[in-house]
């Protein structure tokens, strides 16, 4: 599992010592004006771009700025949720049906608070994307104690928290490597159908910066490469173990989502004539009204 963190180089803080959000930054990576590219819009765009419609999100003033960014995208919409299992539960749910969903939270009592829902969707191999409005970026190595913290001066602990139940985990707390850390995040997400943790610093979503192109470059993924002799040998060894079967039965099982193998399925048991039957945690993933459709197994 991978962690990908920004420079703790970048910017300092202002000579007051301000720990508020925003804080200043030089021309290069300046606060943009309206319509102009900014972390906080490249990040709603691709969500937009790999499928996500709905964000569930729950305030704090650490992700104040970013969710301002998200409702000004045209293709989301913010659905606010009471508590973050709320939205977690939410997110896995919108996952399962849409292929991919995403929630935002505030720094660590509500990443802390969401984890639950997030290691669920670990479990059930769900592209889920938790957002998180991380400390501001000049705070980081100054050794102060922030508010959503448990009283210790190490932003890491929720970090740490989400390394075991996230495939990849991206700390953004710089906007020279953001566009890069945020794209890997997701599209890691995709490809392994699990999810990713993306923290932002709360300073960071209005930042303008010349990786984030008005019009981002359209999201790719690469398709999967089959190995065409690898594949031939396991369908001719499936056919010989299937021809021996005296009363065989095809049972779904969860990782038809993952494969996107649902519809392949279906056809192999109309093609076949085979009994079909589903583990509890496919329910729903095969229809039951198939003809031979023996129930849950």
């Amino acid at each position: 599992m991978d962690t990908g963190i920004g420079s703790v180089d970048g910017p300092k803080a202002a000579p007051s010592g301000s720990l508020a959000c925003p804080a200043t930054f030089p021309a290069l990576c300046s606060p943009a004006s309206s319509g102009e590219a900014t972390l906080g819009r490249h990040l709603a765009r691709r969500l937009v771009q790999v499928g996500v419609s709905d964000v569930f999100a729950v305030p704090g003033d650490f992700n104040l700025t970013l969710l301002d960014h998200l409702i000004a995208e045209p293709g989301l919409r913010l659905i606010g949720c009471c508590n973050e299992p709320n939205a977690g539960y939410a997110t896995d749910g919108y996952a399962r049906s849409k292929g991919v969903g995403a929630c935002t939270v505030t720094f660590t009592v509500g990443g802390l608070s969401v984890l639950n829902a997030i290691a669920g969707a670990y479990s059930e191999n769900l592209p889920l994307i938790c957002i998180v409005g991380g400390p501001n970026s000049n705070d980081y190595g100054t050794n102060r104690i922030l508010h959503h913290t448990i009283g210790l001066p190490d932003f890491s602990q929720e970090l740490r928290a989400f390394q075991t139940v996230t495939c990849y985990q991206a700390v953004v707390n710089n906007v020279d490597d953001a566009q890069e850390q945020i794209d890997k995040a997701i599209s890691t997400g995709l490809k392994e159908s699990k999810p990713v943790y993306i923290s932002v610093s709360c300073n960071l979503p209005s930042v303008s910066h010349p990786t984030f192109s008005r019009d981002p470059v359209p999201y790719f993924l690469a398709p999967r490469m089959s190995n065409q002799m690898g594949l031939e040998a396991a369908v001719e060894a499936t056919v010989q173990f299937l021809d021996k079967a005296v009363k065989p039965v095809m049972v779904a099982g969860p990782k038809l989502r993952v494969a996107k193998a649902g519809a392949a399925f279906v056809e192999l048991a109309d093609a076949s004539g085979y009994a079909v039957a589903t583990m509890p945690s496919a329910k729903g993933m095969v229809a039951e009204t198939l003809p031979r459709f023996l129930g849950t197994y």
